[in-house]
């Protein structure tokens, strides 16, 4: 009894192909999500708009800037803040930090 072997050959698929399809692929669905967000925007603005109507703001007078005496009446307590938050996110000791001056923006 003979034994044949089949040999199935697949076809070779270009490599810039698979590139141009996967590229292709994730266009057209950042595409579709742009359009779906797009729409349930105008959906929600939609919506909020027939909920309620907006109400009116009240204008206030804008306040007079104090000087610093006044804003910050006990510096050391601000000084102790600024330098334990830095040396939080520096991951220092606070004994390791030097501040020299602290100017309000």
């Amino acid at each position: 009894m003979p034994t044949e072997t089949l040999n199935v050959v697949a076809p070779e698929i270009p490599t810039w192909f698979v590139c141009a399809m996967g590229m292709g692929i994730v266009f057209i669905g950042l595409i579709c999500l742009i359009v779906l967000i797009k729409i349930l925007g105008k959906v929600s603005v939609l919506a909020a708009g027939k909920e309620s109507a907006p109400a009116p703001v009240a204008t206030a007078a804008a306040p007079v800037a104090a000087p610093a005496a006044d804003v910050i009446p006990n510096r050391g307590e601000l000084v102790a803040a600024v330098s334990a938050a830095l040396a939080e996110e520096l991951g220092t000791d606070v004994t390791a930090i030097r501040i020299v001056s602290i100017k309000r923006v």
